[in-house]
């Protein structure tokens, strides 16, 4: 089983940063992705970015934050980061760190583990 905690959340003003970490424990991952997906209540778990957690790093980003967020990895920590630009109120939600086996995907139905969610408030 795979276990993944999120944190870094927080409350920001309009056009600061924050750095998520998603921190994984239990099985190891092998050949898999690790993707960030933000929800506001009564939406649809939007996809944001995401990262291959072995072999040659290759990312994906949703339109909606590319050139603002950042994904990357640490694998000796077990753990994969979100960088956060450039923040705007309409970027608040519970911010959810998923990991799947195999290739990077974007939709959150095709991931199969799930942090509890950090919030992220950004005043305007």
């Amino acid at each position: 089983q795979v276990r993944l905690v999120e944190s870094g959340g927080g409350l920001v003003q309009a056009g600061g940063s924050l750095r998520l970490s998603c921190t994984a424990s239990g099985r190891t991952f092998g050949s898999s992705a690790v993707g960030w997906f933000r929800q506001v209540p009564g939406k649809e778990r939007e996809f944001l970015a995401a990262i291959t957690w072995t072999g040659t790093t290759t990312t994906s980003y949703a339109d909606s934050v590319k050139g603002r967020f950042t994904i990357s990895r640490d694998n000796a920590k077990n753990t994969v980061y979100l960088q956060m630009n450039s923040l705007k109120p309409e970027d608040t939600a519970i911010y959810y760190c998923a990991a799947r086996y195999g290739t990077i995907k974007s939709n959150f139905y095709e991931y199969d583990y799930w942090g509890q969610g950090t919030q992220v408030t950004v005043s305007s």
